[in-house]
């Protein structure tokens, strides 16, 4: 089961050829049109923008690549931080 957002890419034409045609490996559930409350993605951006970015300031982009890319190869790392992303109230329909 895969939970996409609304993204042109997310509703392309190969995505939708290649999920039918494999439609025994993954099923694709869309979420409503505005709905960033109930996307999974959102918890790890907030915690990207809080925790990679807002404990101090890049002075450029490479910087702010650098801070980026170090936090999430953290969370990579950390399996138990990811699931918590999914214990948010509004996002548990994802964890079941």
């Amino acid at each position: 089961m895969l939970v996409l957002d609304g993204h042109p890419a997310h509703r392309a034409r190969i995505v939708r050829d290649w999920a039918a045609a494999n439609s025994e490996l993954i099923e694709l559930h869309f979420l409503p049109g505005y709905s960033p409350e109930l996307n999974p993605a959102e918890c790890l951006n907030q915690d990207v923008k809080t925790n990679a970015l807002g404990k101090r300031r890049p002075r450029n982009v490479t910087e702010l690549k650098a801070g980026v890319r170090n936090f999430l190869r953290s969370a990579q790392r950390t399996p138990a931080k990811v699931a918590r992303y999914f214990q948010e109230r509004h996002v548990q329909y994802a964890a079941a």
